[in-house]
């Protein structure tokens, strides 16, 4: 499939001057970091989880920690260095959800972009794992910085390109479909219901433009790349889906290009399920399944928070320390080594994670 590239507007932060053009939004509603004021229902089909604020925490009481969080490799580690004449090294972000200036440092941080927020890594590649946009200040901010350094990069020598999250299934469900009732299993639903309660932003709403819909609905839904599956969510949906990455990626867009609002709403579903590859026996069955079906010696996905892999969940206000807040240090490998979770818990006082591969056992 091929990625939509383009440029648009970016936020300003203390480091990265405007671009031309650039609009900045409008002060945030009260909501900007919560669930809004929207009664969710009674109950919800099954295998969907909303990611709201009373999203159980799994393994609650449990020892903390007792699946070590992997270190990353550094980036002079003879694994990670790149073949003179081959492909450059590879680089892949975490959910975003719409916190534009922690993205700005996070990939400054690992020399991708310069001062400018310009693309700054030759021809190293670039994949984000979906989730752009919800729950934090600029979601639109951060599609138009993704479509803008995939300009930047092609123009390198590199890539950067990006995966369908769920949060954008549930983005382009709610500009199309609105209020129109779908079948969820559970009474009456509908994906601007669903994008409420999970987060959606008023004002990402108002900003969203014909380019940024034709961007996210040509998004591939899971790629391969140098023996690393990468996927949104770390579920076993995908194999509804197809056979092989090229079968799921067009069975996703040509689902997306029906515009049936059930059928849309029922992919949203599939790809919220999560924690597939937690359990220590299921787990890595999970995971060899996909691996043995699409290829890859190993799964990387956001989707699902690192704190609550961990059963290590504080409040989202709560500052990342021991006090209970969500310490992510970086990526999480789990599933008997098969499995990387990327997803840092941003939205949480977390970490948004960029981080090259592979990383170390």
């Amino acid at each position: 499939m091929t990625q939509g590239a383009g440029q648009g507007p970016v936020r300003t932060t203390a480091a990265v001057p405007p671009f031309p053009g650039y609009a900045a939004p409008p002060p945030m509603p009260a909501y900007a970091h919560a669930a809004p004021p929207v009664e969710p229902p009674s109950e919800y089909p099954p295998g969907y989880t909303p990611t709201a604020r009373d999203l159980p925490v799994i393994g609650q009481g449990a020892a903390p920690r007792d699946v070590p969080t992997v270190k990353l490799t550094p980036l002079t580690d003879p694994q990670a260095a790149p073949v003179p004449g081959g492909p450059g090294p590879l680089f892949v972000v975490g959910d975003v959800h719409g916190y534009l200036d922690e993205l700005y440092e996070a990939l400054a941080a690992q020399g991708l972009i310069d001062a400018n927020g310009q693309w700054a890594a030759g021809n190293a590649r670039l994949w984000f794992l979906g989730d752009f946009t919800d729950r934090g200040p600029d979601g639109v901010g951060v599609i138009d910085l993704v479509m803008r350094l995939s300009a930047e990069a092609a123009a390198a020598g590199g890539y950067c390109k990006a995966l369908m999250g769920n949060h954008e299934l549930l983005l382009i469900g709610a500009k199309r479909f609105a209020d129109t009732p779908v079948h969820s299993g559970a009474g009456t639903a509908s994906f601007q219901a669903a994008w409420l309660l999970n987060g959606g932003q008023r004002t990402d709403m108002e900003r969203l433009q014909d380019h940024h819909m034709q961007w996210m609905s040509r998004l591939d839904a899971m790629a391969e790349e140098d023996g690393h599956l990468l996927v949104h969510s770390d579920t076993t949906a995908y194999l509804d889906y197809g056979d092989s990455i090229e079968a799921v990626n067009d069975a996703v867009t040509e689902a997306l290009q029906r515009n049936d609002p059930d059928e849309v709403w029922d992919l949203f579903r599939k790809f919220t399920k999560r924690f597939a590859f937690r359990d220590d026996e299921a787990g890595p069955l999970a995971v060899r399944e996909l691996l043995d079906t699409y290829g890859g010696g190993r799964i990387v996905h956001g989707h699902s928070p690192i704190p609550y892999l961990l059963g290590e969940v504080g409040t989202e206000d709560a500052d990342s320390d021991e006090d209970g807040g969500p310490l992510v240090d970086g990526p999480h490998l789990y599933a008997d080594g098969l499995a990387v979770a990327m997803d840092g818990g941003v939205t949480m006082a977390g970490k948004l994670l960029v981080v090259q591969l592979p990383l170390g056992a």
